[in-house]
């Protein structure tokens, strides 16, 4: 078996080798950086486990701000105070 590109949503997110029988996961990706060097029994087991991750992808990046200047209190999360 050759290496096996794997997709989630159109993209491009990971590479499947074959390491002993198994399936090794090599991800190209951030968002699927937990995944890298995992084995895998099956191709569909790889896709699972990408999805399942594809929940975090989708909330989008949590974002904060600063304090302004000379204000006493810590940084804040999206500005709530």
């Amino acid at each position: 078996m050759n290496k096996q590109t794997i997709e989630f949503a159109g993209e491009a997110v990971g590479v499947l080798m074959p390491d002993h029988g198994q399936l090794r996961f090599v991800a190209v990706k951030y968002s699927v950086w937990t995944l890298d060097g995992r084995t895998f029994a099956t191709a569909e087991d790889a896709m699972r486990a990408v999805a399942a991750l594809g929940v975090l992808r989708r909330r989008g990046p949590v974002e904060a701000a600063a304090a302004p200047i000379g204000r006493p209190q810590a940084f804040t999360a999206a500005g709530s105070a």
